[in-house]
């Protein structure tokens, strides 16, 4: 895991990666799948296809819902801004203009498998995290360092579990 930026405004990233011993054609179709993502997050509850669209495409637009402990439920919408198969797909959260996070994964053919990135930016645009912040704007270095583990965490289980999907060990469960 790297991740860099220790407050909202400077846009911190985190990133995780794992080798799959699987094709990138069979990565792609896994980490395209929206759908299936639910099942690989703690957080993130459901993904639903908005305005006719029925899978990835660039600028189409999907609604998760997510739930956390401390933040409570709440929902998102988000659209696809990058969209290469089988090498890139990413979406901004709550519009390209202004997202409170922008999401991507990257698959790399190597080494007889393929290299799965997972990348995220928090903002520029305010998010329930930039609530917090402003209650407590003394706190913000610690706020979006928690956050940011917390994102490693879901991150990571994200990725070892399309991991284990690829390689053929079944269905995974959060």
């Amino acid at each position: 895991m790297e991740w860099t930026g220790a407050r909202y405004a400077d846009g911190p990233t985190a990133q995780v990666r794992t080798w799959i011993d699987a094709t990138a054609q069979r990565v792609w179709e896994l980490v395209s799948d929206v759908e299936l993502m639910p099942s690989l997050s703690a957080e993130l509850q459901s993904i639903e296809w908005v305005d006719g669209a029925s899978g990835p495409a660039l600028g189409v637009r999907f609604v998760g819902r997510s739930t956390h402990e401390a933040l409570g439920e709440w929902s998102t919408t988000s659209r696809v801004v990058e969209f290469e198969p089988p090498r890139v797909f990413a979406w901004a959260v709550q519009g390209p203009d202004a997202p409170t996070a922008t999401w991507r994964f990257t698959i790399e053919s190597a080494d007889g498998g393929t290299w799965l990135h997972e990348w995220m930016r928090m903002g520029p645009g305010r998010s329930g995290l930039s609530l917090a912040i402003d209650r407590m704007p003394e706190k913000e270095q610690k706020i979006v360092f928690v956050r940011m583990r917390e994102f490693e965490t879901n991150m990571t289980a994200t990725v070892e579990g399309i991991k284990k999907l690829a390689e053929g060990a079944g269905r995974v469960d959060a």
